[in-house]
């Protein structure tokens, strides 16, 4: 049974979805369209266009919450754009691994289960996230902590440090960077951020005063000149970029390994 005002909302809206799905699919898209275009006349250009862009993001909600539910509870992106595999592309088999900010586990995992003789460590700051990580079972070669990685890292050298949609959530992107090549003596640090170039939209929310994250806690979201100019200050040399996904994967020497 739903207990509360959350269970009680949800039951209505699968009440309603139910109705809502005897109209027809063709005649349920032209009356949403209608309704979009009677919103974009609703008032000048301007201002419409910020209405519509925040129902965009509500749009995206909608997607990313039935995107999940179709894969089970992970997002399918993780397995469509398959960036796990970019950071085992450039892993070997024994190298030492540092995954900061690991979330479920993902990237450390696809990592573990490629490269059996390495060693990977994944630390995150939030607790559900650990323990999402450690549901099933975890192979010899991977272990997951807790942990903040900007006030502490895991003791020991790591040969590879991963930051897999990291630094966006940072301030001081570039001292981090320092510190954790300075604490693991890591000789390469491959990296993954959201590409504010990704899309002209972007800039056109900016302009209009709207969010243009996509995440609120994201401090920034680089373009490709701010990216390089932070890892240079971060004492790191972009060896290898690509851009794919609407985001930045690269491969950073740090300057004192290159000497």
């Amino acid at each position: 049974m739903n207990a509360g005002p959350g269970g009680a909302m949800r039951a209505l809206a699968a009440l309603l979805g139910r109705a809502w799905g005897l109209v027809p699919a063709g005649l349920r898209r032209r009356l949403l369209f209608g309704l979009l275009v009677l919103e974009s006349r609703a008032a000048a250009p301007r201002a419409a266009l910020g209405h519509l862009l925040r129902l965009e993001d509500d749009l995206d909600l909608v997607i990313d919450e039935r995107a999940t539910a179709l894969g089970g509870g992970e997002h399918p992106k993780h397995r469509l754009t398959r960036y796990a595999d970019y950071f085992v592309g450039h892993i070997g088999d024994g190298d030492r691994v540092l995954d900061i900010g690991c979330g479920r586990g993902i990237v450390a995992r696809a990592v573990a289960a490629a490269r059996p003789k390495a060693n990977i460590v994944g630390v995150d700051i939030d607790a559900r996230n650990i323990a999402a990580a450690t549901a099933g079972p975890t192979p010899e070669n991977l272990r997951f902590v807790v942990g903040d990685a900007t006030a502490a890292l895991p003791e020991g050298e790591f040969d590879v440090v991963i930051l897999s949609n990291v630094l966006e959530h940072l301030d001081d992107r570039p001292g981090f960077l320092r510190k954790i090549v300075a604490a693991t003596g890591a000789h390469v640090v491959l990296i993954r951020v959201p590409l504010f170039e990704r899309d002209w939209r972007l800039p056109m929310r900016k302009e209009l005063g709207l969010p243009y994250v996509s995440d609120p806690d994201h401090r920034i979201e680089h373009t490709i000149a701010e990216f390089a100019s932070e890892v240079a200050a971060g004492g790191l040399t972009i060896a290898e970029q690509r851009l794919a996904w609407g985001e930045i994967w690269a491969l950073c020497l740090p300057d004192a390994a290159k000497s």
